[in-house]
């Protein structure tokens, strides 16, 4: 009978043990799955190195256009802003009534100076002969010579009154110097006017530059030629430095670059917009901009160990150029880091690299 007890009891032991084994291994988590992700090695290949900056874009030239005559009126206003205007092309007409009138008495004057001027040329060519018979004096002679040469210098006065009047009058034109775009205009059809006052404002031929301001280091590394990519409405200006700063401030210890936009389409004076400078290429250290995972600020990879686990690894990044980013500080060259995937990854996850193709969408291995 004991005997009979004794087994029966140890049936009942491991019927327990089976039963706790069972519930242990339904209560134990399962293991997290492996997301399929790619690596790619760092590597050194030749990288464009540009240096990125924001900077206005400004007229090269300027002009700020007026008239010399005060007191008349507006009468004709024949352009508006963002106009082309030809070299020569009346832009504004004032009211050149009072300036025709100081004209038409120049000219009279002149013209009676003239005749004067003949007059007293006819009077001595005809006492010349005259004076060789000894029928007039050699006083009287020189007395004619002497009107004559009066003659001709009130003819020349006359003559530089008409000019001023015509050139008084010319001033109540105004055309423009070069051919540009005009960029503002400061005055109304029947506004009075003064000399000297801003009325229009010209961009000589339409041409506008960037100019960039950058530090002492940067600065250095610019040459005149460099090409610059600035952005623009719809996409980007190309164009191409012009100057160099000799030197830099003192006070920011900054100088600026200026870069010529040969065709500025899409851009507009004044606007603030960010722009590139290449300045060469170099070997550099590069990973593929989708290595590259932002968060907080920092730019972060992820590294995969020999235990196929993600660590993520903090990086210094440098320009970018083609799809890579330079690295400056972080990894070294051979480190694999994982290309597709990284940003849906975090430090201490497990991985799968598989072939590229086999991870264009973010997936897990099968339990």
């Amino acid at each position: 009978m004991s005997t009979i007890r004794r087994w029966a009891g140890l049936g009942m032991l491991c019927v327990a043990l089976a039963a706790c084994g069972q519930a242990d291994e339904e209560a134990a988590p399962a293991a997290a799955p492996a997301m399929a992700v790619t690596a790619v090695p760092a590597q050194v290949r030749e990288i464009e190195r540009a240096i990125t900056v924001s900077a206005p874009v400004a007229a090269v030239e300027e002009m700020q256009l007026g008239v010399e005559v005060s007191g008349l009126r507006v009468t004709g206003l024949y352009v508006d802003v963002g106009e082309f205007v030809r070299r020569g092309q009346v832009l504004l007409e004032l009211d050149a009534r009072t300036l025709e009138s100081e004209l038409a008495q120049s000219r009279a004057a002149f013209r009676e100076a003239q005749a004067a001027a003949a007059l007293a040329q006819a009077n001595l060519r005809r006492a010349e002969p005259l004076a060789a018979g000894r029928y007039i004096s050699a006083g009287q002679l020189d007395e004619l010579r002497a009107a004559r040469d009066q003659a001709n210098a009130r003819v020349a006065t006359a003559r530089a009154s008409l000019d001023a009047a015509q050139l008084r009058r010319d001033f109540a034109t105004l055309r423009a110097p070069a051919d540009g775009i005009v960029s503002r205009r400061l005055v109304q059809p029947g506004q009075v006017v003064a000399a000297g006052t801003e009325l229009l404002r010209l961009i000589r031929d339409g041409r506008l530059e960037w100019r960039a301001e950058l530090a002492e280091a940067e600065l250095a590394q610019v040459n005149v030629g460099d090409p610059v990519v600035i952005a623009a409405r719809g996409g980007s200006v190309e164009g191409q430095v012009r100057a160099v700063s000799p030197g830099v401030d003192a006070t920011t210890r900054t100088g600026t670059v200026y870069a010529d936009l040969p065709e500025p389409e899409g851009v507009q004076v004044g606007a603030y917009v960010e722009g590139r400078i290449l300045v060469g290429a170099q070997k550099a250290l590069v990973l593929p901009a989708s290595a590259i995972v932002t968060r907080d600020g920092n730019s972060y990879v992820f590294t995969v160990d020999a235990k196929n686990v993600a660590r993520r690894v903090r990086v210094r990044t440098g320009n970018r150029a083609g799809g890579f980013v330079e690295i400056l500080d972080g990894v070294a060259a051979g480190t694999r880091v994982i290309d597709r995937g990284a940003g849906f990854v975090g430090d201490g996850d497990p991985v799968r690299v598989v072939a590229a193709g086999e991870a264009s969408a973010p997936q897990v291995a099968a339990p």
